[in-house]
């Protein structure tokens, strides 16, 4: 039951943060990205790679793992990057933001597929989520979007994660091909995670935090 919950917890943790904290750029915001983005890579590492090197062809995996790159860059043209923290406010406008929300529940629908029955990759979406939960929740508020719109973007966003995840569990149409879509998520999540490491700090006492938190990330990843 964690495998469904957790995904849909995470947008209401980061919803609660962003309502505290009300800076999309804050410190803290940026010490937790760091920290997904490090433990989201690490787990794949440790949990997510090896499990698709095991059932499928090499090269294959290796294909779909850059096919899911590539489909992570196009999906970030439209949604600007939020997955991995960056959404541009636009004060002002109150056009429902369509590619952002279709884009994200694209990338949140097939993450979903990385999690199975005994997978601890649930964590790794669980701590993936939040910040960006906080980030989309702070970027909607500071719109003029009304609260129906923005109750309806993250209840959706939250949802499509376990979606995802109960298609990959229970469809048998897409069961012979759960290995593959997990090599795409692979890519997404190399993506994602190395955008955020890679990404530069702003002045020494942030780049020395974010060292910390990284290691810690991958420590915990390690450890689970």
């Amino acid at each position: 039951m964690n495998k469904f919950l957790l995904p849909i917890l995470a947008v209401f943790l980061g919803f609660g943060i962003a309502l505290l904290s009300k800076k999309q750029n804050s410190w803290n915001t940026k010490l937790l990205l760091s920290f997904s983005g490090a433990f989201l890579l690490a787990l794949t590492l440790f949990e997510l790679l090896p499990e698709v090197y095991h059932h499928l062809d090499t090269k294959l995996a290796g294909l779909l793992i850059m096919g899911g790159i590539l489909l992570q860059v196009t999906l970030e043209l439209f949604s600007k990057g939020a997955e991995h923290g960056h959404v541009h406010i636009h004060k002002g406008h109150s056009t429902f933001p369509w590619t952002l929300f279709i884009s994200l529940c694209i990338h949140s629908f097939l993450e979903g597929f990385s999690i199975h029955d005994h997978n601890d990759m649930v964590y790794g979406v669980l701590v993936h989520k939040v910040p960006i939960a906080t980030v989309i929740t702070l970027f909607l508020m500071q719109s003029n979007y009304t609260k129906l719109q923005i109750g309806a973007f993250l209840l959706v966003f939250a949802f499509m994660t376990p979606l995802g995840t109960y298609i990959s569990n229970n469809a048998h149409v897409v069961h012979s091909y759960t290995d593959m879509i997990s090599a795409i998520v692979i890519g997404i999540f190399f993506h994602i995670s190395t955008t955020i490491l890679f990404e530069s700090g702003d002045g020494h006492k942030f780049n020395l935090s974010k060292f910390i938190a990284i290691i810690v990330g991958v420590g915990i990843a390690y450890m689970i």
